[in-house]
Order: C-alpha cells, then structure tokens, then sequence
C-alpha cells in the first residue's frame, strides 16, 4: 500500500479530504502506519548526528591539545633550532585557527566521515592551511615564536589528528553495522535501479542507511526485495517528506522523464528537512576523474581517462621495488618457519609454482608456500561437480571446506602467509603489491570481453577483493571491484588497500 496515491498530493486536499483519505480502508490505514513505524524519528536522527560532530571535534581538539602541550615542554630539546620566546598566547592562537581552518575544509561535515579517504585529506588541507597562515602571522607581525615548537606542533599533531580520526570514523561505522545509529532512506527511481542501490546499502551496512520504501513508476515494488514497500511515485517525494520522518530521498535512474521535472521537485525540497542524493547513471568512476563544468546551462560531466597507461605507474612500480625489498627481507623468518612445519608435516616441498596470468595476458610462474596435499590436482577433478554448489558458475573454483588443504595449510591461508612468497613475483616486475587477483589460464579462457580489463594491469597480492571479502565475495563483485581499480588507480588509493589488508588478514574474514 501506498502512503500517498499517485494521483493526488498533499496540496489537492484539505484537511477534511486528507483525513479521509487516510482513512479509505482499515488494511491500509493498518500498512501506512507499519510503514511509518519501520522510519526512525528525524529529530532523534538528527540529536545523534550532533552527537557524532562534537564527539569528533572532542577527540580532534584532544589531540590538537596534546600536540600543543608536548610542543611546549619539548620546543628547546631541537638544539640547532635555538630558544623561542613566547609561545602560551601565540599555542591558544594556534589551536583556535587550527580548529577553525578544519571546519572551513570540511572536517567536521558529517556527509565526509567515512568516505574513501576524503574525511583523513580535509584534516590535513585543514592542517596545511593553518601552517600556513601561523607561519605568514608569526612572520609578518615578528612574534618570537619558537621554531622548534612550531615544528612539533604540527609533526605530532596531524598524525594525532589522523589517529583522532581514524578511531572516530570505525566508531561510527560500528554504531552503523550495529544499527545503533541508522538513517531512514527512500530511493526513487525504476525498480531496477532501485535495486540495485538497495542491494549497495544492504552490503555496506556501514554507511547507515536503511531503506524503508521506495518511489517507483506506477508504485511497482521491488521484486528483490519484497519486504521492503512501495510507498509512492517519485513525484510524491515531497508528500513523503512532509509526513513522515524520513531524512534522506536517493534520487536514481527512472525518477522522472525530464529534468526540469526533478528541478522543480528539488526546489520545492528545499523548505524540507530531508536530505537530497542522487545517483547518476555513472557508476564506478571514481571522484578524481570527473570534472563538472556548466555550459549553457547543463551541468557537464567530464570524465578523465584512467591512469592505467600514464607515468603515474612508474611511481607504483618503484614503491613495489622498494616496499617488497624491505618486506622480503622482514618476511623470510616467518618463510622459514612454515616451511619446517611443512617438511614436519608430509615431507612435501615448500614452493608451490602455479602459471598465471600477468599485464597484458602474457603467463608467469606464481609462487606460492604450498597449503595442499601433493596430490591436490587430482583430487581437485572429483570435486569439481561439488564446486558447482558453491561457487558462482564455472569461473572459479572455492570451497569452503576444501579437503585438499592440510593441517599447516589451514592455518598459513587464514592469515596470508601462503602468499608471501609473491613478494619475488612483485620485485620482478611480475606482479604489484596492490592489483587484481592473478588469475589461471582456465579462468582467463572464460572471462567476458568487459573482464578482459583485469588484465591491463600487474595482478596483486592484495587489493579491492581482499579488503572487501577474499572468498565470501561472489565472482560479480570480485569483478566489479577489480575493475574498479584499474579504471580508477592512484597511489593514495594503493595507501589505503594496503592498511586496510592488515585488518583483513589479521581478522582472517573470508580465507579459506
């Protein structure tokens, strides 16, 4: 049932007439109410996300304090730098142009905390700016300000705000998985676009969203997902907003026929404390490589090639050359040990070479320490048809409880070890530190032309698949995450997959 009919809007009734229709029928007066029940109440949505903000202003102005403090007991230790003066006055100056410059470069916009790595580069433009402007103040107006107290500030305080950061945006994601904290959503659009923005929000449930109705063309449900109603059509959006709590309306593709008919509907939005987002027919296309420019009234979107090809992969093949050298070497006790359990274990060999698919298609030899009993090809035909149950179709080959995997085996693939050995692959140019998942011959035989993409780049030890699920995520998703990442590369990015990997190794989700 609807909560408001298609035909009519809040402004063809009056009160009699709106009461009336509430009331038509006691069954969908009945759903109406479970529907509105279902929408957390805006107000309360609202004393939460004001509780977010000043706890991250808290931790930032924590970490800003401790940083000053630590300034000002250490500023003569830095010998070649020589004693300042002043500085107590000149500290609280600091910190409130420190505090003021992250709110001017977005730090505490709630809509930042969380996303990609925006919220961590609006701490530190914010930092940035303020070293500017103390440093031109001091300058210009000769305060005798310590040099070495200037430093320290700012080397202890943006990593203490990074780390202020970082502690603040996983807590807010837990109160989000846990739904302690969750943002009632309507998405409008066709019901197949719709779907596919519910299926986003239902497996990144740490963004908070929680879709309660959707507004289709000719109110036509989900098909996907029955429990969730259709509540009206997407030009009944500002009725929704009006008369329930929901704070936020996802706009998608199918909302309406002509623009002008969306810009109307925004306008009239405005008054209302609900939060506008819309998804455009664009998707995985990261935000670096578009450029919205007006001309002529249409807002243009531009969008860059991908850096797949550009001298941006010089920097990444000497940060593999230099990173998998240092973690060779860190790495080779842990080599060492497994491979005495191993040899303990059955007596077998250590490496395990495998061919591969690197850049460009061409084959190389994947090393790996060996997690399956000698005999693991053969016995893999037997379980092939078993396989079918599992997986999703005929490109990949996982099992959850693989029987070929032995004791040492088990353990080294739950937290990685297994793969250490492709740090070689990495410094010969084989494979990178961070790419898609190198994948058999077989598996490239079956790709579709759009997969092919996968093999513009080097193959990863790690990468989107692995901070995202390892093997819980279905062959769609891997795909679509490794595309992703060939079309959308940057070293920042690379920064982020490879903290990220610790966590997922460490927490051994998905790794069988």
């Amino acid at each position: 049932m609807s909560l408001i009919t298609k035909d009519h809007s809040l402004a063809d009734f009056d009160e009699g007439n709106l009461t009336e229709l509430f009331s038509t029928s006691a069954a969908e007066s009945a759903s109406q109410v479970e529907w509105c029940s279902s929408v957390e109440p805006r107000d309360r949505v609202h004393r939460r996300s004001s509780m977010i903000i000043w706890s991250v202003v808290g931790g930032d102005l924590i970490a800003m304090a401790i940083a000053t403090f630590i300034a000002l007991r250490l500023r003569d230790s830095i010998v070649w730098f020589g004693a300042g003066g002043m500085t107590g006055a000149f500290a609280v100056l600091t910190m409130l142009v420190w505090f003021l410059c992250l709110r001017q470069c977005g730090a505490y916009s709630v809509r930042n905390f969380g996303i990609d790595v925006i919220d961590y580069r609006n701490v530190l433009r914010g930092t940035l700016v303020t070293i500017g402007m103390t440093g031109a103040f001091a300058y210009l107006l000769d305060v005798p300000v310590s040099r070495g107290y200037f430093l320290l500030t700012y080397v202890i305080g943006a990593p203490a705000l990074l780390v202020s950061r970082w502690v603040s945006r996983h807590v807010i994601f837990a109160l989000h998985r846990h739904r302690h904290i969750r943002h009632s959503v309507v998405v409008a659009g066709d019901a197949a676009h719709v779907a596919d923005i519910i299926r986003v929000f239902k497996r990144e449930r740490w963004l908070g969203y929680d879709v309660v109705g959707v507004l289709t063309p000719n109110m036509m449900p989900c098909v996907q997902y029955p429990g969730i109603p259709a509540v009206g059509a997407p030009e009944n959006a500002l009725d929704v907003a009006r008369t329930t709590d929901v704070g936020t309306i996802v706009f998608a593709e199918g909302s309406f026929p002509r623009s002008h008919m969306f810009n109307r509907l925004a306008a009239k939005l405005e008054a209302e404390r609900v939060e506008l987002i819309v998804v455009p027919a664009l998707s995985d296309i990261a935000a670096q490589r578009m450029t919205m420019r007006p001309v002529a009234g249409m807002p243009l979107m531009y969008i860059d090639k991908p850096s797949t090809h550009s001298y941006n992969q010089i920097t990444k093949r000497l940060f593999d050359i230099v990173c998998s050298s240092l973690l060779i070497l860190i790495s080779l006790p842990v080599i060492g040990i497994t491979a005495l359990a191993i040899k303990r274990e059955d007596g077998g060999r250590i490496l395990f070479k495998q061919q591969r698919i690197g850049i460009g298609g061409k084959p190389f030899e994947c090393y790996k320490i060996r997690s399956m009993v000698p005999n693991a090809a053969e016995i893999k035909k037997r379980l092939i048809a078993q396989n079918q149950n599992e997986s999703d179709g005929d490109v990949l080959f996982k099992m959850k409880r693989d029987p070929r995997i032995t004791k040492v085996g088990r353990f080294i693939r739950r937290f990685s070890i297994d793969e250490l050995p492709q740090l070689f692959n990495v410094f010969r140019g084989e494979m990178s530190l961070v790419g898609p998942r190198p994948a058999l011959k077989s598996e490239v035989d079956k790709y579709e032309q759009h997969v092919r993409r996968r093999l513009d780049v080097r193959p990863g030890i790690t990468g989107l698949w692995q901070v995202s699920g390892r093997s819980d995520l279905s062959w769609e998703d891997a795909v679509r995450l490794d595309l992703y990442y060939v079309d959308n590369w940057s070293l920042v990015q690379d920064f982020s997959i490879l903290l990220k990997t610790f966590k997922a190794v460490f927490s051994s989700s998905g790794a069988y």
